[in-house]
């Protein structure tokens, strides 16, 4: 399991949202190739692979074995935020925050240089993070897709 990178989340993680996005954008009941999706986003397709039986076991994704198998979500696109994805890669963020510049002790009782500008970041993405449902980010990716298509 990755170590909680205190400025967002590891690269699993962003790989994890952006498969999962891949899955809400296209809608199907049928199961999706994960091929299809690490090829759409450029991930290496035995990474992906791995991230996904992570998002399978923790029930945000669905494996269908078989001719024709892939994945699917769990559940509606709705009821999946992107705090439910980085966690069910990376692990739910330490007990005890981490220290933004890596010293091993940081607190309001031990600060490091940057802990007062930090910590309220740090609790504003966490927030970010628990507001922020795939089904509204997939919505935006598709946006920002066809205003670039525009272009």
């Amino acid at each position: 399991m990755a170590t909680f990178n205190p400025m967002l989340y590891s690269k699993s993680a962003e790989y994890a949202i952006q498969a999962l996005i891949y899955l809400a954008e296209k809608k199907s009941d049928k199961p999706t190739m994960i091929s299809e999706i690490a090829e759409a986003y450029n991930i290496p397709y035995q990474f992906l692979a791995k991230i996904m039986q992570t998002l399978v076991k923790q029930r945000l994704v669905v494996a269908t074995r078989g001719r024709n198998g892939g994945v699917n979500l769990a559940k509606d696109s709705k009821e999946i935020y992107l705090n439910q994805i980085v966690y069910a890669v990376d692990g739910p963020p330490p007990e005890t925050d981490q220290c933004v510049v890596g010293l091993n002790k940081c607190s309001d009782e031990t600060p490091c240089p940057l802990h007062d500008q930090w910590k309220p970041i740090r609790k504003q993405i966490r927030e970010m993070l628990a507001s922020e449902p795939l089904d509204d980010l997939a919505e935006r990716v598709v946006e920002k897709r066809i205003k670039m298509e525009n272009k």
